[in-house]
Order: C-alpha cells, then sequence, then structure tokens
C-alpha cells in the first residue's frame, strides 16, 4: 500500500521552515528542546524567552496558531498531571485564589507546563512544516538506526488506515443503535476494539508476508 500525498498534521506551505532540510531542523528541534529541559525551574524570564523564540519560527512558518492549538489537545493528560502537583507534593504551604498548596508543587507544576507547552507546540510546528517521507530521510541521513525508520515509516503510513476501520466500526456501531460514549455500551465498544487490534495484526502479518515474497531482505529501497 501506498503512502498518501500528506499528512493529517501537515499543513502545505512554502515558507522558509518548509524549505529547509528534514534533518536541519530535527536537530534544530533536539537543541532547542535540550535548552529547555535544562532551563531552571524558575528562570520566568527564559522561559518567556524561548517562548518567543517558538512563536517567532511559528511565525516564519506560516502556520496559523488556529491550525496548531486544536492539535496541542495531546498535552491535555500531562496539564491535568501538573496541575495536581501543587496539591499533592509536600514542604510549605502557599495560598493561592483563596486555595493553599505545596509551594515546591506549584514551582515543578508551573515549570513542567510551560516545559510541556513549549515541547508540544515545537514538535507540531515541525510535523506542520515536514511532510513524514522528508522527515524519514532526515532521521536517515543523521544515521538513526535503519529499523527504527523503519517502524516509523509503517506507522505513518497504515495510523490513517487502522483510524479509517475504527471510524467504519463506530458507523457501524451507531447505524445498530450503539452509542460508544454511554457507559452501558462500553463492553460493546471494548470488543469492538479487540476486534480492530486482531484485524491489524492480521493485517501486519499479510503486508509483511507480501513484503518478503517481494524481496524484502531487511532494508526498504530507497
Amino acid at each position: 500500500m501506498g503512502a498518501g500525498h500528506g499528512h493529517r498534521l501537515h499543513f502545505h506551505g512554502h515558507s522558509p521552515l518548509h524549505r529547509a532540510p528534514a534533518h536541519l531542523k530535527v536537530l534544530g528541534l533536539l537543541g532547542f528542546m535540550l535548552v529547555v529541559v535544562a532551563t531552571p525551574r524558575q528562570a520566568y524570564g527564559v522561559f518567556v524567552a524561548e517562548a518567543l523564540v517558538l512563536l517567532g519560527a511559528v511565525a516564519v512558518s506560516r502556520v496559523p496558531l488556529t491550525y496548531l492549538l486544536p492539535r496541542m489537545v495531546v498535552e491535555v493528560p500531562f496539564a491535568l498531571f501538573a496541575v495536581l502537583v501543587p496539591f499533592i507534593s509536600h514542604g510549605p504551604r502557599t495560598e493561592v485564589l483563596g486555595v493553599t498548596v505545596s509551594e515546591p508543587g506549584l514551582v515543578a507544576g508551573t515549570a513542567l507546563l510551560v516545559k510541556g507547552t513549549i515541547g508540544v507546540l515545537a514538535s507540531l510546528t515541525l510535523a506542520a512544516t515536514t511532510e513524514p517521507q522528508d522527515l524519514l530521510r532526515g532521521l536517515q541521513r543523521l544515521r538513526t538506526p535503519d529499523l527504527l525508520v523503519q517502524i516509523m515509516g509503517f506507522m505513518v503510513r497504515y495510523l490513517d488506515v487502522v483510524t479509517a476501520e475504527m471510524a467504519r466500526m463506530t458507523v457501524a456501531m451507531r447505524s445498530r443503535g450503539c452509542d460508544p460514549r454511554s457507559p452501558r455500551h462500553w463492553p460493546v465498544l471494548a470488543r469492538s476494539l479487540g476486534a480492530l487490534f486482531i484485524r491489524s495484526y492480521e493485517r501486519g502479518e499479510r503486508v509483511h508476508l507480501a513484503m518478503l515474497s517481494r524481496g524484502y531482505d531487511g532494508r526498504l529501497p530507497r
């Protein structure tokens, strides 16, 4: 099965960031995130500077924030954990908006939330300005182990296939009066997810056998 011409995270454009070599963008993201992670928790001025640098890169990419922000929903579980840290941590207490929280936990939770937000937005900017196949070729130029590149390539190719299969199963369930959001129908949803796993596993076996019959020896043709 061939790969599509784009990906749902990619934003078609012709900005300098779109045209930049993928391996340089990967190195830039890695270096930027190392700086963000190494920033002390209470260095709020440095966090502001890093956020401004990132927003400048977004502006250069010409990717609208309205395109990136809805996709940051992936950060929600980490944001919830960061919000809970001040309530479950120990140490001196302080009052915020009438609520008593741990002062070290408040500092740690704020730093976690800021670093996570910057990291997610930076990663989404890379995905929005780089085609998946270009990203894989960039990783190959960086001497990433070939097996990891292949795994990521197949993940990109078949993620849309699996999600489309799940969408069809959801339509079938709804047409039979099953609402996946209702707790009464969660057992049906669980069985559907199990069936989806089996279908995906069987599809993977068929694809592997087809690759072997075409001479696959552990390396994909460039």
